[in-house]
């Protein structure tokens, strides 16, 4: 018999409480230990039975779920999915959460028909398992401090005025999920200014992905910025996935172009990698190139090998710098990978490529 996956729940709110609670006790791998309501009273349940994974609220009185990330990172790294709802400043707080070693990051659930209880049931589910399985404590997983040591690119500029801002004749295309954030991170930290454009999809609610790509774009000497519908694709510009739809690769008058959309999940997932990927299938392999990164599941894997049975260039990250090995093995699994590598591969690779 598999042993569950232990969950201890750190939230304010008794209804949010209850509703993690079902949600989470209805799926036959997952073990809900306890509740807390505020982070002292976590710490001595973690003290009676050691949690797989925790679920944490950044907004608790007594102390703030950011503070107490921050020390159970630094005497007890335990997985931590932060489930927080969202306002004013509330998504760059996520974003920090994330940055501190929070491996997920969800709103909280606004159930108000049917299909949106049934979406946000799978997006916990599926993210506390990613955590359970992500290791957090391995020697090549990326720490924040890490990134901060990443030098930019020599061969960058000082400055993203002098950027060029062309048309771009290619694309380069990236999903992750599970500890994607920081590898997106330091990667594009890494990138020369003029590479043709780079459209990402990372899984993350909506709520976060402005604010996700606002620190990327502080971070780097590219042009980052959450992707808006009809955005023309530029060299030196990198679109990131809005999370509340789908992103597809378009080409209207001869120029590569953004295209949002609302629809089902697709593996789980909206925005998919997959959806991403094959809407560049149609298109010439020789300009497409397809990048697959640490995360849990299959997303991704198949769109990369319609890419690759075109022409196109393919990478997906090793198992050995992967926080979660799971899209990228499906992806080598199919041959649809031409490389495979870590980050510091992957910038050399795409620097010298273009």
């Amino acid at each position: 018999m598999i042993r569950k996956i232990k969950v201890l729940i750190v939230d304010d709110s008794v209804s949010v409480q209850n509703v993690l609670q079902q949600i989470l006790s209805s799926d036959p791998e997952l073990e809900v230990i306890g509740v807390a309501s505020d982070p002292y009273e976590a710490v001595a349940k973690i003290a009676e039975n050691l949690p797989d994974v925790i679920t944490l609220d950044i907004e608790m009185p007594r102390m703030d779920g950011l503070t107490f990330l921050r020390k159970l990172m630094k005497q007890h790294p335990i997985p931590v999915v932060i489930i927080s709802s969202v306002a004013g400043e509330g998504s760059d707080q996520g974003i920090k959460a994330l940055k501190l070693g929070a491996s997920e990051i969800i709103t909280k659930p606004k159930l108000s028909s049917p299909e949106q209880i049934e979406e946000y049931s799978i997006r916990i589910v599926d993210a506390v398992k990613a955590s359970a399985i992500s290791e957090r404590t391995h020697p090549n997983t990326l720490k924040s401090t890490d990134l901060e040591q990443v030098p930019i690119h020599a061969n960058q500029s000082s400055t993203k005025d002098q950027e060029l801002s062309s048309v771009s004749e290619d694309v380069i295309l990236m999903g992750a999920s599970t500890g994607g954030t920081e590898v997106i991170s330091r990667v594009l930290k890494g990138l020369r200014n003029d590479l043709p454009g780079i459209l990402i999809v990372q899984h993350m609610p909506g709520e976060f992905t402005k604010a996700f790509a606002k620190r990327l774009n502080l971070e780097s000497n590219l042009h980052i910025k959450e992707a808006e519908q009809g955005d023309i694709v530029r060299r030196g510009w990198v679109y990131i996935a809005n999370g509340f739809n789908h992103l597809r690769l378009i080409k209207e008058n001869g120029m590569f172009k953004c295209k949002l959309e609302m629809g089902e999940l697709v593996n789980r997932h909206r925005p998919s990698v997959d959806v991403l990927f094959k809407s560049a299938s149609k298109y010439s392999g020789k300009n497409i190139t397809a990048i697959l990164l640490t995360g849990m599941g299959a997303d991704g894997a198949k769109g990369m090998l319609e890419l690759h049975q075109i022409g196109a260039n393919t990478f997906a990250q090793d198992e050995k710098s992967s926080v979660v090995f799971g899209m990228p093995k499906e992806a080598i699994k199919l041959c649809a990978a031409k490389l495979v590598g870590n980050p510091e591969e992957l910038i050399n690779w795409i620097n010298s490529t273009f």
